[in-house]
């Protein structure tokens, strides 16, 4: 099978050539799923001269089984079942809700982490792009898209370099554009397709966001 993609930063730089028609649009907030989504986040971003944060989302695997994802999880209350998995499979609510304590610890250490004092950049009234390396089950987008509607987002456009066919069509239905740059017909994983798909760190997300925001005060 061919490799897609060399990293996430090259999947970026490909995703960003969807949306040439927005370079310099003042309106464009660019948002990146830690951790592997920012990567590819950060590249669209610098490609529309946009600015560019995370929305932190954790997925809710299955106890044993953590790459199944039963859910999602995002911030501001939001959480998102994957109905399918979760009835397919008997999750029992009590596990749900321990998967998704541990994972709200979690995705606050993070939000802490990667903007220290900072609030996140405001999202109302805003046309936004949530960026990812790739959908799967596509159940941590869904959170994402949740968290942005209830943020007040004028628009949500989904961007990922590669996705099965079902997810994208099925986020499609839930926002306002949807770019996914490859839908083979055989997905496999979203890691299948990267010659280079090592764990991005959250030291590499912080840098990331702190490249961005010098960017954005120095013009560069």
């Amino acid at each position: 099978m061919k490799r897609l993609f060399a990293d996430r930063a090259a999947a970026g730089r490909e995703v960003a050539a969807a949306f040439a028609q927005h370079v310099g649009r003042k309106d464009v907030l660019v948002l990146g799923l830690p951790r592997g989504g920012v990567p590819v986040a950060y590249e669209v971003a610098r490609s529309l001269a946009a600015p560019l944060d995370v929305l932190v989302v954790r997925k809710l695997g299955l106890p044993g089984h953590e790459e199944l994802a039963i859910g999602a999880i995002a911030s501001g209350g939001v959480r998102v079942l994957n109905d399918r998995v979760v009835s397919g499979l008997g999750v029992g609510g009590a596990v749900v809700e321990a998967v998704a304590e541990r994972e709200l610890l979690e995705l606050k250490r993070q939000e802490r982490f990667y903007r220290d004092d900072r609030g996140p950049l405001p999202v109302a009234g805003r046309n936004t792009v949530a960026v990812d390396d790739g959908l799967a089950t596509g159940a941590t987008m869904r959170a994402a898209v949740m968290a942005l509607r209830r943020r007040g987002a004028r628009s949500i456009t989904v961007a990922v370099p590669i996705s099965s066919r079902r997810s994208c069509a099925e986020i499609a239905e839930l926002v306002d554009d949807v770019v996914c740059a490859h839908t083979p017909e055989r997905f496999l994983a979203v890691g299948a397709w990267y010659r280079d798909f090592g764990q991005v760190s959250d030291e590499d997300v912080r840098h990331l966001l702190e490249q961005a925001r010098e960017a954005a005060t120095t013009g560069r």
